[in-house]
């Protein structure tokens, strides 16, 4: 015997779904005014966009030894933090001051047990920083933050591949930095806290 037709159960299970999946729907597009997004071109309350604010932050060097792997780090981390604030374009007028103090770690991974020497080292950097509102001299945001990369040592015959390979980590490590204090302003230029 061949059924035709669904019945009474199957027609109230598929209206039932229909009508939860349209109330999904309403909810979703209701909710969606209410969200800014990140690194929008538009302010929907009409204020300045995260671009204007953050290209009128005025990145103070990072001190650091003259003439060191710290120094040529520190300078790195400047650099991406103004290009990520400007996008490549001129800054505002400054309207906060960044500063930031930072220090490195080297340590030893994974240790040939043959030669006692490392095949895999970590490298990371510490980082304070504080942005300062130029206008009243207040501090609003603080923070810490750290990055760790690994990097590997083919061989202890391959000298320039140990110190590329250190000097990538210190690369990737810095945009880490430079990555995590910008999200943090971000965060309170949108949001205030």
């Amino acid at each position: 015997m061949v059924r035709i037709g669904g019945g009474y159960h199957e027609r109230a299970s598929a209206n039932g779904t229909m009508i939860r999946v349209a109330a999904a729907l309403a909810i979703a597009t209701l909710a969606g005014g209410c969200f800014q997004p990140l690194y929008g071109e538009r302010s929907p309350t009409g204020g300045p966009v995260l671009r204007d604010q953050l290209s009128a932050v005025d990145v103070l060097q990072i001190q650091a030894p003259k003439g060191t792997d710290e120094a040529r780090i520190a300078v790195e981390i400047r650099n991406a933090l103004l290009y990520d604030f400007t996008g490549g374009g001129y800054a505002a007028p400054p309207t906060h001051r960044l500063k930031i103090a930072m220090s490195s770690t080297r340590s030893a991974i994974i240790v040939d047990v043959h030669t006692s020497r490392p095949d895999v080292e970590n490298y990371g950097i510490n980082a304070t920083y504080s942005l300062t509102e130029i206008g009243t001299g207040n501090v609003v945001v603080t923070g810490q933050t750290f990055a760790r990369v690994s990097y590997d040592i083919p061989g202890q015959e391959q000298r320039f591949a140990r110190v590329r390979g250190l000097r990538d980590a210190e690369l990737r490590a810095a945009k880490v930095i430079a990555d995590n204090i910008k999200s943090r302003l971000a965060s309170y230029f949108i949001a205030g806290t």
